[in-house]
């Protein structure tokens, strides 16, 4: 499985009532993608719940790589490109996924970590799929993902939510305008 998100820092007076529509209007494409396991489409506003910006900023988990290679190689790919320009898009190796009726996410959160030089990896994979885990049993919690990349030496870890969840130190939280699911 790979974990991919790309975002748009938007300006601090655009009017994200434009995102919301964006959202409700193309989340449905995706709906029934080949190896999709979800994408949740994302946005936050700046003020709201410790956001310092604007965003929109979509997360998936792929079931085969040949699912984002596809949709990056895609109509709906580029038609975004078009209206918001050539984004980084970012892409993590999954150590663990527990997913369940994602249908009534209203909330995401989203952490990435860097993991430092010579850091012991099989170790560190041990306790985020343990703290994926627990996570994913807490009240409320529809999503956890644990990720990697070994390129920048990141970590990733997204979880959606039904309710509003606690804001910590380092997540970006964003409300979920639309999931699509295969």
């Amino acid at each position: 499985m790979i974990a991919m998100q790309y975002g748009f820092t938007l300006p601090a007076d655009y009017d994200m009532t434009i995102i919301d529509r964006r959202i409700r209007d193309k989340g449905p494409m995706l709906d029934g993608f080949s190896n999709l396991g979800f994408k949740a489409y994302l946005s936050a506003r700046k003020g709201e719940f410790g956001s310092r910006e604007n965003l929109y900023a979509p997360f998936y988990l792929w079931r085969q790589p040949e699912g984002a290679s596809d949709f990056l190689t895609g109509p709906g790919f580029e038609g975004l490109t078009q209206s918001f320009g050539w984004p980084k898009v970012r892409h993590w190796l999954v150590w663990n996924a527990e997913v369940a009726d994602l249908r009534a996410a209203k909330f995401a959160s989203c952490d990435i970590l860097p993991i430092p030089a010579y850091a012991p990896l099989a170790e560190i994979r041990r306790e985020e799929v343990t703290r994926s885990h627990a996570e994913a049993a807490r009240r409320g919690v529809l999503a956890s993902i644990s990720a990697f990349e070994p390129s920048g030496w990141s970590l990733v870890r997204f979880t959606l939510f039904r309710d509003m969840p606690l804001i910590s130190n380092g997540d970006q939280i964003y409300r979920v305008g639309h999931v699509s699911l295969p």
